[in-house]
């Protein structure tokens, strides 16, 4: 699947990629500043997270719950050091705990991402729209 969608566009956008058979594990590779996270924060809006989601930076992940009560965990892995750092911090029990994963910077943890996941490519375009690719 492919969209490209203005950011007035990104609730409609976000309700299309989730309308597709996604798995749980999401993996969202786009270089800085193209929108990985406002785009997460789109997909958590249609899911019905009612608190607000931000960059989990600094704590490399957060928890959110959805509307319908699922646990959702977003990751952002930019400042890991090593897939040790990430072992160690147990995000092979967040993966394989069967809840919604959204995972920024997963080349940092490349051996760790599960085989069955989702992966989604943003790309910034000349005009400012940005064109995802659902995979």
């Amino acid at each position: 699947m492919e969209i490209t969608f203005s950011l007035e566009e990104i609730d409609s956008a976000a309700k299309q990629v989730l309308a597709q058979n996604i798995k749980s594990i999401i993996t969202f590779h786009a270089t800085m500043g193209v929108g990985k996270t406002t785009f997460i924060k789109a997909l958590s809006k249609q899911l019905g997270v009612r608190e607000m989601t931000s960059s989990p930076t600094f704590s490399l992940v957060n928890e959110y719950e959805t509307e319908d009560g699922r646990t959702l965990y977003h990751f952002d892995l930019y400042r890991l050091n090593s897939e040790g750092e990430a072992y160690d911090m147990g995000i092979d029990e967040y993966f394989y705990s069967g809840n919604l994963c959204f995972i920024e910077w997963p080349e940092k943890t490349p051996n760790l991402i599960p085989l069955d996941h989702t992966s989604i490519t943003m790309k910034l375009m000349p005009d400012g729209r940005r064109h995802l690719t659902v995979k």
